[in-house]
């Protein structure tokens, strides 16, 4: 039996799965909600949906080719048309993101931007009136010279923290990088602070997502709310 988070999440990621539509290109997001979703779009495609995937991690990759959803690439398709993935903290009003607890914070971005539409799903609890004020900042970085961007990162307030996986090994990403997650004060202004961190050479990319999103389908005890950006 589910926890009632992991119901929230089951809750959330079936609605999502609803909006996609025979022939689209889908991105398909990495982290436990989008597994739900992932999942949910696996029992559509068994009732006759056709759509292509891109996925943003190789963990979403193997889940989606699991349940027979078909796989593509940007050399097959230059544009998506729609991106459901989750997110790790959701300014209210704006829709602006923290994201990359999952780590595929680099390739989540590539395929939001690429993406004619964002929906972002998640449980209530990751609504904040500012970003930064639960969830850390990933930084997705170079493995070569990560000691001089975290200084670098520590000088526009942040306390960066090397990731390390389960056993306590350096965490790496697919693509082969490293993540530095970043703790701030709640963020008064989140596209400058996205843009000091995108300055820092060896800086890859960073979690906060700045109008991506368009809608963000919330779960809570009283079903799914959908917020749209203002």
């Amino acid at each position: 039996m589910d926890d009632p988070a992991q119901a929230l999440k089951r809750q959330v990621g079936a609605e999502a799965a609803r909006l996609v539509e025979d022939g689209m290109v889908v991105g398909l997001g990495t982290g436990s909600t989008a597994e739900c979703v992932i999942d949910s779009l696996g029992e559509r495609v068994r009732e006759g949906l056709r759509f292509v995937g891109i996925p943003t991690s190789k963990r979403s990759e193997a889940q989606a080719r699991a349940l027979g959803i078909a796989i593509a690439g940007f050399a097959d398709h230059a544009e998506i048309d729609l991106t459901i993935d989750g997110a790790d903290e959701i300014e209210r009003g704006t829709l602006n993101l923290v994201k990359g607890l999952g780590g595929a914070l680099l390739r989540e971005k590539i395929v939001a931007a690429s993406s004619k539409r964002m929906v972002v799903v998640a449980d209530h609890s990751k609504l904040v009136d500012r970003l930064g004020t639960h969830a850390p900042v990933p930084v997705e970085v170079s493995s070569f010279g990560w000691e001089s961007v975290a200084r670098q990162l520590g000088l526009l307030g942040a306390r960066p923290t090397p990731r390390r996986d389960r056993g306590g090994t350096l965490f790496v990403t697919d693509g082969g990088n490293m993540i530095l997650d970043c703790a701030f004060a709640p963020l008064d202004d989140p596209a400058d602070t996205e843009a000091a961190i995108r300055a820092i050479v060896g800086v890859l990319e960073c979690g906060l997502f700045i109008n991506r999103a368009v809608l963000a389908l919330v779960a809570s005890a009283d079903g799914v709310q959908r917020l749209e950006r203002e």
